[in-house]
C-alpha cells in the first residue's frame, strides 16, 4: 500500500474511532463489538502509572499527561495524536528504544491485529514492563463470523496476522505474563496480564 493510501485510510479510521456517533455503529456493524468496552478500559487506566501506549493511533487513549508516552510507527497517526498530547514518539513496536523494566503499564488498543508478528510485539512490550506491571489491550481476533472481513483487510494490507483468543492467551503466556484475563466480545478481544 502506498503512503497516500495508508494516510487516507488511517485518517478515515481515526476520525471514525474518535467519533461518539460513528464509533459505536462502526464497531457493532464491522466487529459485533460494543465500543463502550474499549472506552471503559481506557477510563480505568491509572493516570499516575508511567505508561507506554503503542500503537497510540490518533490518540484515543491519550491525554496530555507526561507519564503517558504515546508511540506509533505511523507519522499520520502521530500527527493526529499531537492534538491531544506532546509526549509522542515515532518508533517500531518490535524494537522499543527503552531499557528493560521502564514502564509500570503498557497499553495496546486495536493494534496487534495489524502486525505481522503479534507474539514478538507482546514479547517486546513485556521486556519494557516492570515486574508487577500490567499489559492491557484490545485486538481483533479470528474465529468468529467476521473472518471473511478480516481476510479482506489482510488482502488490502491493513491487517497482519491476528489470531484467536486462544492464540492471544498463548502469546501472553509465552512472553512470561501471568494473571491473564481474556474477554472476547464479537470479533474483538480485550486482555489484561501482569508481569
Amino acid at each position: 500500500m502506498n503512503w497516500q493510501t495508508a494516510t487516507f485510510i488511517s485518517t478515515l479510521y481515526d476520525r471514525a474511532v474518535q467519533s461518539r456517533v460513528l464509533a459505536p455503529w462502526g464497531a457493532r456493524i464491522l466487529w459485533n463489538y460494543d465500543i463502550e468496552n474499549l472506552r471503559d478500559a481506557i477510563a480505568a487506566q491509572d493516570s499516575n502509572a508511567l505508561t507506554l501506549d503503542i500503537p497510540c493511533g490518533g490518540g484515543l487513549a491519550v491525554d496530555d499527561n507526561p507519564r503517558h508516552v504515546a508511540a506509533d510507527i505511523s507519522r499520520p497517526m502521530l500527527t493526529r495524536a499531537r492534538r491531544r498530547t506532546t509526549t509522542l514518539l515515532q518508533t517500531d513496536i518490535y524494537a522499543l528504544p527503552f531499557a528493560p523494566a521502564t514502564f509500570e503499564a503498557c497499553v495496546t488498543y486495536n493494534g496487534l491485529h495489524c502486525l505481522e508478528d503479534p507474539p514478538a510485539a507482546i514479547a517486546e512490550l513485556t521486556r519494557v514492563l516492570r515486574p508487577g506491571g500490567t499489559l492491557t489491550g484490545t485486538t481483533i481476533t479470528t474465529g468468529t463470523n467476521r473472518d471473511p472481513l478480516i481476510k479482506l483487510f489482510q488482502r488490502l494490507d491493513i491487517f497482519g496476522n491476528p489470531g484467536t483468543p486462544a492464540d492471544l492467551r498463548t502469546w501472553l503466556t509465552s512472553a512470561g505474563l501471568t494473571d491473564i484475563e481474556i474477554t472476547p466480545s464479537g470479533a474483538v478481544t480485550g486482555f489484561t496480564a501482569r508481569k
